[in-house]
C-alpha cells in the first residue's frame, strides 16, 4: 500500500549483519569543567586559581605522577587502568567561541569559528562516505529531537528516546491510514511522505531488535544510564546502526559548581563502566569506539559564585579496545601560560574527527572535513 514513489524507501532487502565498526559519541552539554574532571594536583597555580573550587590532593584519584580524576570518577579510573582509555588534554579551536549554541554547532558541524555550516560531521560521512546507509537509523540519537552532528545534506541519522515508545506512537491508527493513500501526483508532498514511511520501519525494526537482547549488567538507575543500556543492548542484537549519538546535561556550572558536577560525573563514570562492562561481556569492545567531548571548558579562576564562567580548551576521552596510547595522550594544560584567563588549545578538535573518521570509519577525512586534517596516532 505504500505510494509508488516511496517504494525504493520501504525496507524489503535483508537486514546486512554489523560489519562496520561501531561508533558511540557521548556529548557533555553545558561545558564540563576540565580542569575538576582531570585534576592538576601538584599544579600550584591550580590551587591559587580555586581556593575553595579546586578538588583538594588528598581527594583526587591519582593515576600519574601530576594527573588524577575527580573524585566521583571511580568507574572511569578501572577503565583507564585496564588499558581502555586515551585522555587528550587540551582540545579545542582557533579563535574560540564562548557562547554555547555557537561552539556547540562548531564542535557538530566541524566548522571553523569563523564559518557556518548546515550539516554535521557525521551527517556529511552519512551523505558521502557511509555504503549502505541508506536507513535512518544508520546513525541513532537516543533523544527527542536530532542532533546537528547527524544532519546531512541528503542523509540524515535517526532520534528516539524509546524504541519502544516510537513503535507506539507510529501504530497510530492515523498514521497507518495516512501512509497508504497514494500521492504520486503530489511531488511538493513527497518528502514528508517519505518521512513518514521511514519512520514507521524504522520504529518496527528498531522495537524488534530493542527486544533481541536484554542485558545482564547492573547500570545507573539514571537517564543516562538507561540510554546506555538500551544502546549495549541494540549493538549486542547486531542491530543494522554503527553510529550512535547520547547526551548528559547540566553542566553549565557558573553557581555551586561542586555539588552539581559531582552529581553529574558520577552519573558519566558509572555509566560509562557499566557499558564497557557490558561490551566485554559480549566481545564488543573491540569493535567499538567510544568518544566523549563537551562544548568548552571552563575558566582557570573560580568565580564568586562557587563556580567557574565559560572557557576554552577541554579534555576528550576515548574508550575502546583498539587504542594505540591508552593513558594520557599529551601533557596537562599549561596553567602558566594563559590566553586572558583561559587555556590555550594544544589539539585542534577537528584532528580528532579526523582520526575517527579515517582510521575508524575509513572515509575520505578531506571530502568530509574539507580540508586534509592529518589526524592523530590515537587508533
Amino acid at each position: 500500500m505504500v505510494p509508488s514513489f516511496l517504494q525504493a524507501y520501504s525496507p524489503k532487502r535483508i537486514f546486512r549483519s554489523r560489519s562496520e565498526k561501531i561508533l558511540v559519541v557521548v556529548q557533555l552539554s553545558g561545558g564540563n569543567d576540565g580542569l575538576n574532571t582531570i585534576v592538576p594536583y601538584r599544579n600550584d597555580l591550580y590551587y591559587q586559581q580555586r581556593p575553595t573550587l579546586a578538588i583538594p590532593e588528598a581527594e583526587v584519584i591519582k593515576v600519574s605522577d601530576e594527573l588524577g580524576f575527580h573524585p566521583a570518577m571511580a568507574g572511569l579510573r578501572a577503565i583507564y587502568e585496564k588499558g581502555l582509555l586515551s585522555v587528550v588534554n587540551s582540545v579545542g579551536y582557533p579563535n574560540p567561541d564562548r557562547s554555547h549554541f555557537r561552539s556547540m554547532d562548531i564542535w557538530h558541524t566541524a566548522s571553523a569559528s569563523d564559518t557556518y555550516l548546515s550539516t554535521g560531521w557525521l551527517g556529511r560521512y552519512l551523505d558521502h562516505q557511509c555504503t549502505g546507509c541508506d536507513r535512518p537509523y544508520t546513525a541513532l540519537e537516543l533523544d527527542d529531537t536530532l542532533s546537528l552532528a547527524l544532519k546531512g545534506a541528503e542523509t540524515n541519522g535517526f532520534a528516539m528516546s524509546s524504541p519502544e515508545q516510537l513503535k507506539k506512537m507510529t501504530s497510530n491508527r492515523y498514521f497507518k491510514v495516512l501512509a497508504q493513500h497514494a500521492h504520486d501526483d503530489e511531488e511538493n508532498v513527497a518528502y514528508l511522505y517519505k518521512t513518514l514511511i521511514d519512520t514507521q520501519a524504522s520504529a518496527d525494526y528498531l522495537a524488534t531488535q530493542a527486544r533481541i537482547y536484554t542485558s545482564r549488567v547492573t547500570y545507573p538507575a539514571t537517564d543516562f544510564g538507561r540510554d546506555l543500556k538500551q544502546i549495549a543492548e541494540l549493538i549486542t542484537a547486531d542491530t543494522d546502526t554503527h553510529i550512535y549519538y547520547v547526551s548528559l546535561t547540566g553542566f553549565d556550572t557558573h553557581a555551586g559548581q561542586q555539588n552539581t558536577q559531582q552529581r553529574l560525573l558520577e552519573q558519566y563514570s558509572a555509566g560509562m563502566q557499566a557499558f564497557v562492562e557490558d561490551l566485554s561481556q559480549n566481545k564488543l569492545l573491540d569493535d567499538t569506539l567510544i568518544m566523549t567531548f563537551s562544548e568548552f571548558g571552563r575558566r582557570v579562576q573560580q568565580n564568586a559564585s562557587g563556580g567557574t564562567d565559560h572557557g576554552t580548551a577541554n579534555n576528550l576521552f576515548l574508550i575502546g579496545g583498539q587504542l594505540s596510547h591508552p593513558g594520557f595522550f599529551n601533557a596537562a594544560p599549561d596553567l602558566s601560560d594563559l590566553d586572558e584567563g583561559d587555556l590555550r588549545y594544544q589539539i585542534d578538535f577537528r584532528e580528532v574527527y579526523a582520526t575517527v573518521l579515517g582510521k575508524w570509519l575509513n572515509a575520505d577525512v578531506r571530502q568530509i572535513m574539507e580540508r586534509n586534517f592529518t589526524g592523530l596516532p590515537l587508533l
